[in-house]
């Protein structure tokens, strides 16, 4: 990700610091990653100036020193050591609280009176072993803790909440709504206290969930989400041997518990149909969200209260194409279903129940060489899956939407973008890159 995500931006402010190292460097990023580099003290914080492009490392922050304008300067802060709560287990913790739990004053880590310590700032440099602040150095579960200056009492742990409850920097509060589906917050622990793999990153889980794929979900940094609408927000882990795991984040007290009532035709994807279609497009009449029979699933309505699961209409829970359901043929376990757009002519379906309407789809054939083709089809003629446009994976490529912008290169619909000579996709399969698309040309009679 961007190094400047870990930092808090403000402008127009400058602080005074003892400890400052200067450098010279073309932007904020290459200031940044001096500021990363520093071993002459931690670096908690930068100051860079636009004009003389000069940038400053420094040992504090506007937490522990005094902060005035000035008008050319912006000062970035680590956000790290801006939180006063703990992440998980409070490895990273980077607080100023310097007492136990009991109000006990801390021993400063570099002191061996009146405990000689083994956990020391020279033996473990990146524990973050300054003053007699709360640290933990040795990964305890039960998180920070410090020796004290009792004596009797060589260490204790150190009262520090954890940030899943507290409200954040942002000023949006850590807590979700439903399944957390919109949720927006900062999280970046599992349940267990493992930190979260950025989503950009590939390493050591590979996997499809990046921002190319889903630029509505809100893939930032490691945070928790929750783009495939699982029971909670959850993440990759950073461990090699836990690929993913549900976060812990509280729900919260006050908003919708249910969904409201939603559209009666197809807008987008569908995702808020709440109409009472219950058929599929193929005619098979869909299987109650509440029984398992004759398929097996995990879309049940109480652990969904906002999904609307009613009866068995049709529905589009997980950001599927379109609505769909299972089916009552056992041999069918899912299908689309057939909803009427949004485009005004369509008339009211209010009380038309289950009741299949049959409409036609997006035009599935084309005329010329199809470059004003935009249906649904993403299937090669050989029966290849198409690659989505906006995808790299398995074939890298330039026809991206950004490049062409009026070839509708969406999900991975065929299309034809370069005048070829007829609509085609990249293909999923590894060892084929592209194909032309299982599409016929229209005849005469067929457009109008």
């Amino acid at each position: 990700g961007d190094i400047l995500d870990d930092y808090r931006r403000t402008d127009g402010v400058w602080i005074l610091t003892r400890n400052k190292r200067p450098y010279q460097t073309d932007n904020e990023k290459e200031c940044a990653e001096k500021c990363e580099a520093e071993r002459s003290f931690n670096c908690r914080a930068f100051l860079f100036t636009r004009k003389k492009l000069q940038c400053l490392t420094l040992a504090e922050n506007a937490k522990t020193t005094v902060m005035f304008a000035s008008v050319d300067a912006v000062l970035y802060e680590k956000r790290i050591y801006l939180l006063e709560c703990k992440r998980g287990i409070g490895e990273d913790y980077r607080g100023t609280e310097a007492s136990t739990w009991k109000g006990t004053p801390c021993q400063k880590w570099a002191e061996k009176i009146p405990h000689k310590p083994n956990y020391t700032p020279e033996k473990y440099p990146n524990a973050g072993l300054e003053e007699n602040y709360c640290r933990n150095p040795d990964g305890d579960k039960r998180g920070p803790w410090c020796y004290t200056t009792d004596p009797a009492i060589r260490y204790d742990y150190c009262n520090i909440p954890d940030c899943e409850d507290q409200v954040t920097h942002t000023g949006e509060v850590e807590c979700m709504q439903c399944n957390g589906e919109d949720y927006h917050g900062e999280v970046s622990r599992t349940e267990s206290g493992l930190e979260c793999q950025h989503w950009d990153a590939q390493e050591p889980h590979m996997h499809g969930f990046t921002t190319k794929h889903y630029p509505e979900k809100d893939l930032k940094m490691n945070y928790c989400r929750n783009p495939d609408g699982e029971l909670q927000p959850w993440c990759f882990t950073t461990s090699p041997t836990k690929r993913w795991e549900y976060c812990k984040i509280p729900r919260c007290n006050a908003g919708p518990a249910v969904s409201g009532p939603g559209s009666q035709c197809l807008s987008g994807k569908g995702e808020d149909y709440r109409g009472r279609i219950a058929i599929t497009e193929s005619g098979n009449a869909c299987q109650h969200w509440n029984t398992q029979f004759p398929h097996k699933h995990g879309w049940i309505p109480a652990k969904y209260p906002c999904k609307s699961l009613e009866e068995n209409y049709c529905r589009n829970p997980d950001g599927e194409k379109r609505p769909w359901c299972y089916t009552i043929n056992g041999t069918v376990r899912w299908e689309y279903c057939t909803i009427p757009p949004c485009d005004g002519s369509e008339q009211e379906i209010t009380g038309m129940n289950n009741v299949p309407i049959h409409i036609p789809l997006t035009e599935e054939c084309y005329q010329g060489k199809g470059q004003s083709y935009r249906g649904t089809t993403s299937i090669t003629a050989s029966g290849k899956t198409c690659q989505a446009w906006n995808s790299m994976f398995p074939h890298r490529h330039e026809k991206t939407p950004d490049r062409f912008p009026d070839a509708d290169l969406r999900e991975n619909y065929c299309r034809n973008p370069d005048n070829d000579n007829s609509p085609w996709c990249f293909t999923t399969d590894p060892n084929t890159l592209w194909e032309y698309c299982n599409l016929k040309r229209c005849d005469d009679h067929t457009q109008e």
